[in-house]
């Protein structure tokens, strides 16, 4: 098991990232999908949490079999996806995955959004994350993929013309105002021999990644969303949905019909399968229960 926490500090209030996320998360799910793979958005309606009230509960359906890396490959079917769950009890929000043919997988990531520049040391209320386990984004200077780069979206050039911020210089954490923290703890599970490190290490480079593009676009893209009404977000929302989910589907319809997971899976694979306590009737039962993992973010 591996836990990080990250903070990633923008010049904006929490307020205003309430509107900037919902919108970034739908055009940036738009933006990623097609060619059979992206995000489809199964359901999208109120929720209420016990203890959080009034929220937004969305679960979406993930395809990247593509994404992973060589060595993970030969684990998955050809073709699979992912469930996301997520509730947005904003400015606190909870995830869950669920992917049916890797029971011992998991990750949990909490998120908390406030007004600071990421000096809480215990934003969740319960245990100080240790020291060693903190990283601060910075999402001026941290490096990103290079297939993610865009100029638009470089914060070293950008400028607002609704708000007048920007570009963002060396030292900006200190010194921005407004400024507000999204801290996320994440926590990962692979309990798999031989895989456990290098797949928990990969989730986390990937998770640093996402974070990194994804509050940059978020403010990069601050005069598309700046000054919307939360109901004119959702309906945003709602459109961007409709558009994602037939690039997907459309893509896959494109394609010769996906074969079931069994059909999908190689001998090398059952075995592998196996090792990890999956057997192929588990796999292509669709009355077996998947295995949940619980991320409390909004990422990605």
């Amino acid at each position: 098991m591996l836990m990080k926490e990250y903070r990633i500090c923008m010049p904006l209030t929490v307020d205003e990232y309430r509107i900037g996320q919902l919108y970034m998360i739908s055009k940036h799910s738009c933006e990623q999908s097609g060619g059979g793979e992206g995000v489809e958005v199964v359901r999208n309606e109120p929720d209420v949490h016990p203890q959080f009230g009034q929220g937004q509960l969305t679960e979406k359906r993930i395809y990247l079999s593509s994404k992973l890396p060589s060595w993970a490959k030969a684990l998955v079917p050809r073709f699979f996806y992912v469930t996301e769950k997520a509730w947005n009890f904003y400015p606190y929000t909870i995830t869950e995955y669920s992917v049916s043919f890797l029971p011992r997988f998991s990750i949990r990531i909490e998120t908390r959004f406030q007004n600071n520049n990421g000096d809480n040391s215990n934003v969740f209320g319960d245990t100080p994350t240790p020291e060693e386990n903190v990283s601060f984004l910075d999402i001026l200077s941290d490096p990103i993929p290079e297939k993610h780069y865009k100029e638009s979206e470089d914060l070293s050039r950008w400028n607002s013309s609704k708000t007048g911020r920007g570009p963002l210089e060396e030292g900006w954490r200190d010194d921005s105002k407004p400024i507000m923290c999204s801290y996320k703890r994440v926590v990962c599970s692979f309990e798999v021999y031989g895989f456990q490190t290098r797949t928990e290490e990969f989730i986390h480079r990937n998770i640093r990644d996402i974070l990194l593009v994804g509050h940059r676009q978020a403010v990069a893209w601050i005069d598309e969303w700046h000054g919307l009404s939360l109901e004119e977000v959702r309906e945003y929302e709602r459109a961007m949905q409709e558009k994602t989910n037939s690039k997907v589907k459309s893509s896959q319809n494109n394609t010769a019909s996906r074969p079931a997971f069994s059909r999908s899976i190689s001998v090398a694979d059952e075995r592998s399968l196996k090792k990890m306590g999956v057997t192929t009737e588990t796999i292509c039962d669709p009355s077996a229960s998947p295995s949940t993992l619980r991320l409390n973010s909004h990422p990605e």
